[in-house]
């Protein structure tokens, strides 16, 4: 997940709900495009200290093992996608831009399928969804762009990977995630064969 919210950011063709406010937040002080890790991790502390107060029951293992690799891994991710794609036309920015969105969503899709908790962002956003008593699919969607318009007003990249996410991000996390835990599930049940 962290991979590709890196590719994505480095394509300069928009960025994630998410990762659009890191951005925003990375531009508003003014610090390089390859500290976007270091900008996430800042962050994810902050909010993971607010979720404690406002939504604690969302805030368990499952965010403290998203929150400590998280910054470190969008900075791998910058530096691998600055060494595989070597130029700055557009073709290859978008084909880091399909490859970073399927990053993301295998990410995401994995981190759901381990069922250990959710990231401070979602934390937020169930604890939201909680306290309005709206169906997830509605505040899910009025996060997201709240999301963009704070990031885009930070300075935030918008763009068509912007788009993408925001109109594919939900079907597709909900098909890998009903895959994979299928496939992980069959791989358990056949270790506990043998």
């Amino acid at each position: 997940m962290c991979v590709g919210v890196a590719f994505n950011n480095n394509t300069l063709l928009g960025n994630d709900p998410v990762g659009l406010i890191y951005d925003g937040i990375r531009v508003t002080f003014h610090v390089a495009q390859i500290n976007l890790g270091l900008v996430s991790n800042v962050i994810n502390v902050v909010l993971l200290i607010l979720l404690f107060m406002v939504g604690r029951h969302y805030a368990n293992v499952g965010s403290l093992m998203y929150l400590i690799p998280y910054g470190t891994f969008v900075l791998l991710g910058s530096h691998l996608y600055r060494w595989i794609f070597t130029n700055d036309a557009l073709s290859t920015r978008v084909l880091g831009g399909v490859v970073g969105i399927s990053l993301y969503y295998l990410g995401i899709s994995l981190f759901i399928c381990a069922d250990i908790g959710v990231d401070p962002f979602s934390g937020f956003m169930l604890t939201l969804r909680d306290y309005l008593h709206w169906s997830l699919r509605k505040t899910k969607i009025c996060f997201d762009l709240v999301l963009i318009v704070i990031g885009f007003l930070l300075g935030g990249k918008v763009g068509g990977i912007t788009l993408v996410t925001v109109a594919t991000t939900g079907p597709a996390i909900q098909f890998l995630s009903t895959r994979l835990a299928k496939i992980l599930n069959f791989a358990s049940e056949t270790e506990g064969e043998s």
